[in-house]
């Protein structure tokens, strides 16, 4: 019989209306898991038992009525995201104690839709990198080799979905921290079109290249989460995309994007960096199954190239001058140092010509591509890389120029505000995961879903499990079958 976190999430959810499990049996075994294997995997830098236990009691208590596709399902919030009464620590001993006292947006949505947060995940100090490991949690692993980064910024989202903590999380991505983690441990991760999701109530956005998005493992539990988080705010900066039909949970089931003329390339866009054989013979496999899907796979030339990097070196710079308490700067990584001492150099004339700069490179690529309807690319230039590799240097130039070259496609797709997403098409011979990038127009949020889901079908799913997924011995939680352990 199944384990209640062998069931996705808009299983575990169906499993409650028909009263087979309850929302409280849900967080109660998904808690056990996290207090088996959170620590392991690095998955949590605060766990939420009582007020889960809590929250799962009122979801079990609400009306029929009131219940969406996700109600009562296990969830975590990542710690970069505003939680109301909470420890939210930015990834930073500088924030160690932090306890905000206001919901960000998303966190007010998932609440009211049900989901049941077990607490907060695993990220890198202020989002500043690709890989988690901090001094106020442990770092982020991959569950399926815990010598190897679940990555970053959302890396402790990805390790506990991978590890059957939770069935699907929030997280966000400001140049690839979702994707990233996604790729690395096997997942689906899904960063929106620009102003698709709010990033309230705080920030004008910083220059429109973050989001919150979902992270899963499938694309109809991505999806689900997606129409969760999608929903508009006054005062946002920018203008939300219309919803589709039936929003994007119906687009993901119909899976029928329609045939698309899709543009395939490998060469990396933010650094002249050899792409690992592993790597590209994942797009070949994403390419030959949308071509038996009736699509046309064309060669093109990469929208940008590695020009465009001291454009959005400079932007990065910028960005990690987030408000930091004057007499806690000291508690910050050497990184975070690093890259607030570059920002804090940058005048706001160069700013100003930066940002410009960079979007007259966006208009240009935008126009090289504007015969696609989609663009399929490698995740990363690597499949993966070992906890303490990006600071094994002891560097923090050479750390960051390291992340740079084994990641040099996620963040062209944050400036340019277009919908991403991360599939695990590949596999390494010694079994570890490799992703694709599949990449949508501006606003077609909708198409890109679809696309990906009928991908998904055709290559047999990819709900693969580590061997850390039967790691904890499960109880009966009730007397229908689901949970009981195999003989």
């Amino acid at each position: 019989m199944a384990e209640p976190h062998d069931l996705t999430a808009l299983e575990q959810a169906a499993a409650i209306e028909r009263g087979e499990l309850s929302s409280a049996d849900l967080v109660a075994h998904h808690l056990d898991r996290v207090a088996a294997l959170g620590d392991t995997v690095g998955a949590f830098v605060t766990v939420t038992a009582e007020p889960a236990a809590r929250a799962a009691e009122a979801a079990d208590a609400a009306p029929a009525d009131r219940r969406g596709p996700l109600h009562g399902v296990p969830t975590a919030i990542k710690d970069l995201t505003l939680t109301a009464g909470v420890r939210t620590t930015f990834g930073s001993a500088a924030f160690a104690d932090f306890v905000p006292p206001v919901d960000a947006d998303v966190v007010r949505f998932m609440k009211a839709a049900g989901l049941v947060s077990l607490g907060k995940t695993t990220t890198s100090e202020l989002g500043c990198s690709l890989y988690s490991e901090g001094r106020v949690a442990p770092p982020a692993r991959n569950p399926w080799n815990l010598a190897y980064t679940a990555g970053g910024s959302s890396g402790g989202a990805a390790a506990a979905v991978a590890a059957g903590l939770v069935p699907v999380a929030q997280g966000s991505d400001g140049g690839g921290s979702l994707r990233i983690p996604a790729a690395l441990c096997g997942l689906v991760g899904y960063k929106p079109s620009r102003g698709l999701v709010s990033g309230g109530p705080l920030g004008f956005g910083a220059f429109g290249l973050p989001t919150h998005g979902p992270i899963g493992r499938t694309v109809t539990d991505v999806a689900a989460l997606l129409d969760v988080l999608a929903q508009p705010v006054p005062g946002e900066p920018y203008l939300p995309p219309a919803a589709p039909p039936g929003g994007y949970l119906a687009a993901a089931r119909a899976a029928a994007p329609g045939r698309l003329r899709i543009g395939r390339f490998t060469a990396p866009m933010l650094a002249d960096e050899p792409v690992h054989p592993d790597c590209v013979a994942a797009v070949d496999r994403a390419a030959a199954l949308l071509t038996a899907a009736g699509h046309e796979v064309v060669e093109v030339a990469a929208p940008l190239g590695p020009t465009t990097w001291p454009l959005f070196e400079i932007v990065w710079y910028v960005l990690a001058l987030s408000p930091v308490p004057p007499e806690r700067e000291s508690e910050l990584l050497p990184l975070t140092r690093f890259l607030r001492g570059r920002g804090a150099e940058i005048s706001a004339g160069t700013l100003a010509a930066t940002l410009g700069e960079l979007q007259a490179q966006v208009r240009l690529g935008a126009r090289r591509t504007a015969t696609c309807d989609l663009l399929l690319c490698p995740t990363l230039a690597a499949p993966q890389a070992p906890v303490g590799w990006f600071t094994a240097d002891g560097d923090p130039e050479a750390d960051f120029d390291r992340q740079r070259r084994f990641s040099p496609y996620c963040a062209i797709f944050n400036v340019t505000g277009e919908p991403s997403v991360s599939l695990p098409v590949g596999v390494t011979a010694d079994g570890m995961p490799v992703g694709v990038l599949l990449t949508g127009r501006y606003g077609d949020d909708a198409r890109l879903i679809a696309t990906a889901a009928e991908l998904e079908n055709s290559s047999g799913g990819w709900d693969r499990h580590p061997a850390i997924w039967r790691a904890v011995d499960s109880a009966n939680v009730n007397g229908s079958g689901v949970g009981r352990s195999t003989p």
